[in-house]
């Protein structure tokens, strides 16, 4: 762990893109891995933090952690 943040499986990087394209690409990218793995994710748009956790609680994946900085922001989610 880096600064007590959850491991991740795999990272994508949704920087520039606006919703729902951070949501989408996290769809797509939790297809992709076993149940209780952890996805990363990066973005930049001001609205991501309020749709990862209404897309964690509609999904029933969990939302690890999420902060914040600079205009940055980086969500964990484990696949249920």
């Amino acid at each position: 762990m880096e600064k007590d943040h959850p491991v991740a499986d795999l990272e994508i990087d949704a920087s520039g893109l606006k919703c729902p394209l951070p949501i989408l690409r996290a769809k797509k990218a939790l297809a992709q891995i076993e149940s209780g793995q952890v996805l990363r994710v990066v973005t930049t748009d001001l609205h991501a933090v309020r749709d990862f956790q209404a897309f964690a609680e509609q999904t029933g994946n969990a939302l690890l952690l999420q902060s914040e900085s600079d205009g940055v922001a980086v969500h964990y989610l484990r696949r249920r």
